[in-house]
């Protein structure tokens, strides 16, 4: 299971929700499952987060 706060941990050079998008789709193929358990700390991160994260996965 991917964990939102576990690759934020591990990619301490994202430093924008649109690079953790690109982390995220690439992280995609090695796993089946993804939590979110944080919200990402960026200042572009928009209110429509979730459901942005949710589709890089998928």
């Amino acid at each position: 299971m991917l964990l939102l706060s576990e690759v934020l941990i591990q990619s301490p050079e994202v430093d924008s929700f649109e690079e953790l998008i690109e982390v995220i789709k690439v992280r995609r193929q090695s796993e089946m499952f993804f939590r979110i358990d944080v919200k990402p700390p960026f200042s572009d991160t928009p209110e429509d987060w979730e459901d942005r994260l949710e589709a890089a996965f998928t």
